[in-house]
């Protein structure tokens, strides 16, 4: 038997040599830089000036990597092929990954991927060297991998954790301290108030002295219920204790140590009472241990699994040739109501306080009444609603709780469970209450993005989409908020200076798809832009707050790293080049990006529009193809390098050929503010394609296209999109082909889905109007459903059920493939190439 299992296994990886991989992305560069068309004047949209600007982003590939032969067209052109833009990505490049500065502000760090390798080294660059900077050498790791590292209040040492174990560099000599040598993973690692670092090890959490280097635990959290003087609970024990002696005098003398025990720990000071049990049966989800080393903020949710034993997957290809059952997540149709109890711990006292939800604005309201009435009246029921205690948790953003500095305050974001509130609320530290602060509700759902908070001196500075885009306000705890920033522009990834004079952050003020660097003076409100760089920018502010350290990118180029003086006019500074040559010479297509009208509201439709040569000047109409991003709530019409890089390769293909492709940032995108992300609340799929509709007719109009040959294919959201449009608007499209598609939105999962169209549960009309599966009868058109059996995101089971319900309905024009190794992202570029083989294909065939 074992002898057979190793023959399956051997000759899985000989017939499919992909047998375990890794899921990653990459994104590479080129040479030109697009218009921004408001009203576009199609005679200048294809406009560009040559740039050599490079980069990449990573891809886990076992698969080795072809050397695809380039052919030259008759115009002198390299011809773009599906086998060069499928291949594996490491010919184009390998872009700067994890970019943070050195302790000096003029070294910068940053990890790159080797070629035809998964694993990633680490460089070194400093300013003043040229070229892309050098390896660091493994043994240094532990000196330099503290892009994390947390300061002391003097900003005189740092403390990080590298390989689970806490060091401390003193940062003006560069020393480095080893705390701990454990094989437990050591987390959290933090300066106290007193000087000394404390950390975290699972549930406990440690105070090291760094002057007589002993260790305290000053809490161990227990999801246990508190032991007490356990009473007989059954007649059989009752009877037990009064008939034997033995066992009652037993009982009487471990009263007895527990007794004595407690009374030594309060009486003697070398020994802490530091456990705090929290309840039989729960987890703890978040614990945050206060500066002063003297109390925590935790909570606590039921240890219940979120899926059930059949929330399973099967995998056909496997290294051992058994079909292997991989769990997967639960679905938003039956997935529980959530909530958190949330407690005060005093770790000098060893008393615990519950903080009531109860002191929150609108904590018992029914926000979903209208909703459920509706759902109920189609039932031919009638609903009564009532106020009742909502469930509410910590929310779910990067780090939610945040003590001040000195340890004596501390806020914590809060939201609740039907997603329609977010609370910043402080804690009353004599009281032992929650103080609500801020309440944003949003008759839709509260944003996943702009939750970043934090403290100003004693005050607390926020982001709220309020105003119907995100922006940046300061609040004393007692009094009205100020707004530091307004217009129609999103403002995110917020840093405070050191001096606490001012704010920098990344908005798109300038334009929708442009990304600057910004500074806010907190006392005038002062606006400065830091970068004009264009394209899409993040940055990392320099621990001597002089300097940027930019990743920028453009339309056509991936990103680089760049750096820049902030009290200067001199610009932005390119430190590194990783595009390769062969990237640079290929001759790729730099859309236009254009605000198609709309016929719907009175915000354009923001799209790139990729144009072949001479387009408006053949007596032929032009064919056209229309992509459609991913995610849903995602920006791709921006001027920056797009994550889909392969996409904007097989464009430019297409374009070549004497295609016009749009890709469009249709409603519920990312980038153009709440109203627009939330148009889609409880109808997706509505709202998009009318924006798809109105792209289409903006390709006939301004773009020489026949209607009768457009074609249209997204993956993901953009696979549903591409269902929505075919089986309810069966004119728009002469064919179309969805990829990884989401055919019931009750089959997906419950922290995307429910913001959007609530739960089944609640709201079953918008799950059945806003899910392709119940509109399957009106599939007219050729339809390519390209589907991967091991996706634990978008399950295989959405396409087994299409199918099904298609082949019931007798339609005829529809094919499906399968890629039986592949998850959501595609991992091997034998299944890329396959796949976009497919599509093209579909497309030259149909159009």
């Amino acid at each position: 038997m074992k002898n057979n299992i190793l023959l399956l296994s051997a000759v899985s990886v000989a017939l499919f040599g992909c047998v375990a991989t890794t899921n990653e992305q990459t994104a590479e560069s080129v040479l030109n830089e697009p218009n921004v068309v408001e009203q576009p004047s199609m005679t200048e949209q294809q406009a560009s000036f040559a740039k050599e600007k490079p980069t990449s982003a990573p891809i886990e590939n076992l698969t080795p990597t072809k050397n695809v032969t380039q052919k030259t067209l008759a115009s002198g052109e390299i011809e773009l092929t599906l086998e060069k833009i499928m291949s594996d990505p490491d010919w184009m490049g390998r872009s700067p990954e994890g970019w943070y500065w050195g302790d000096d502000s003029n070294t910068i760090y940053y990890q790159q991927k080797r070629e035809g390798n998964p694993i990633r080294d680490l460089f070194r660059k400093s300013l003043q060297q040229s070229g892309n900077g050098a390896k660091v050498n493994l043994a240094e790791y532990h000196q330099v991998k503290d892009r994390f590292a947390v300061k002391d209040q003097q900003g005189k040492r740092e403390a990080y954790i590298f390989e689970g174990n806490v060091f401390v560099k003193t940062l003006a000599t560069g020393k480095v301290t080893q705390l701990t040598y454990t094989s437990a993973v050591e987390r959290s690692p933090m300066f106290l108030t007193n000087g000394n670092v404390a950390y975290r090890v699972n549930n406990k959490f440690f105070e090291h002295d760094l002057a007589s280097q002993t260790i305290r635990e000053l809490a161990s959290l227990v999801v246990k219920d508190k032991p007490t003087d356990e009473q007989p609970s059954s007649y059989l024990a009752k009877e037990q204790r009064k008939l034997i002696g033995y066992v009652a005098l037993q009982q009487r003398n471990k009263a007895l140590r527990d007794e004595q025990k407690e009374q030594l720990k309060a009486k003697n000071a070398t020994l802490t009472k530091t456990e705090f049990f929290l309840g039989k049966g729960k987890r703890i989800v978040h614990a945050s241990l206060s500066p002063t080393g003297e109390k925590l903020i935790v909570s606590v949710a039921e240890s219940k699994p979120s899926r059930a034993s059949t929330d399973i997957m099967p995998n056909y290809i496997t290294d051992n040739g058994d079909i292997e059952a991989k769990k997967v997540r639960s679905r938003v149709a039956n997935n529980r109501k959530y909530q958190e109890d949330v407690f005060l711990l005093d770790l000098k006292t060893g008393q615990q306080f519950p903080l009531s939800f109860e002191t929150l604005p609108g904590y018992n309201e029914d926000v979903l009444a209208s909703v459920k009435q509706e759902n109920h009246q189609r039932l031919g029921k009638t609903y009564q609603s009532e106020k009742s205690p909502r469930n509410i948790h910590v929310m779910r953003a990067s780090n939610p709780i945040k003590w001040h500095e000195n340890g004596q305050q501390v806020a914590v974001l809060l939201e609740a469970w039907d997603n329609k509130d977010r609370w910043l609320t402080t804690v009353d530290l004599l009281e032992n209450t929650l103080v609500s602060q801020h309440r944003l509700h949003d008759e839709a759902w509260v944003n996943w993005s702009f939750n970043e908070f934090g403290w100003l001196e004693d005050k607390l500075y926020y982001l709220s989409e309020e105003s119907g885009f995100s922006h940046l306000y300061v609040k004393p705890l007692k009094g009205k908020a100020k707004k530091l920033t307004q217009g129609r522009f999103e403002v995110s990834n917020v840093t405070l200076t050191e001096n606490k004079r001012h704010f920098i952050f990344k908005a798109n003020k300038k334009h929708p798809g442009i990304y600057e660097i910004y500074q806010v003076a907190v006392d005038s409100g002062k606006l400065t832009a830091l970068t004009d760089l264009g394209g899409m920018n993040d940055y990392a502010l320099s621990p001597d707050g002089k300097k940027l350290l930019i990743q920028h990118s453009e339309v056509t180029m991936p990103p680089e790293l760049y750096v820049k003086t902030i009290d200067s006019s001199s610009k932005a500074e390119r430190i590194t080049n990783t595009v390769s040559k062969q990237f640079l010479s290929m001759p790729w297509v730099a859309p236009s990006v254009v605000a198609v009208p709309s016929s719907y509201q009175s915000e354009p439709v923001y799209s790139r529009v990729y144009l072949p040569k001479n387009f408006d000047k053949t007596a032929q109409k032009n064919k056209a193809v229309m992509f459609s991003h991913g995610a849903g709530y995602l920006q791709n019409a921006h001027l920056g390098w797009s994550g889909y890089f392969r996409e904007f390769m097989f464009h430019s293909m297409l374009v070549q050929q004497g295609y016009v492709v749009i890709d469009m940032d249709y409603r519920a995108s990312k980038g153009y503010g709440r109203d627009w992300r939330t148009a889609i609340y409880r109808h997706m799929g509505k709202p998009e394609v009318e924006d798809m509709r109105d792209g289409v007719e903006w390709l006939i109009e301004n773009a020489n296209v026949d209607r009768r040959r457009i074609g249209t294919y997204g993956g993901s959201y953009g696979g549903f999109l591409t269902l929505m449009a075919m089986f309810k608007e069966p004119d728009l499209f002469e064919s179309g082909s969805a990829l990884r598609l989401v055919s019931d939105w009750a089959y997906y999962n419950h922290g995307y889905t429910a913001n959007i169209l609530n739960t089944p549960e609640d709201d079953a009309i918008a799950y059945e109007r806003s899910s392709p599966i119940y509109f399957a009868e009106g599939l007219e058109k050729p339809l390519l459903i390209n589907a991967p059996m091991v996706d634990d995101n978008v399950f295989f089971e959405d396409t087994v059920r299409l199918v099904q319900r298609l082949i019931e309905l007798e339609k005829q024009d529809f094919e499906t493939a399968i890629y039986p190794v592949e998850p959501h992202g595609f991992v091997q570029p034998s299944s890329w190439l396959d796949e976009y083989r497919r599509i093209y294909k579909l497309f030259e065939n149909t159009l």
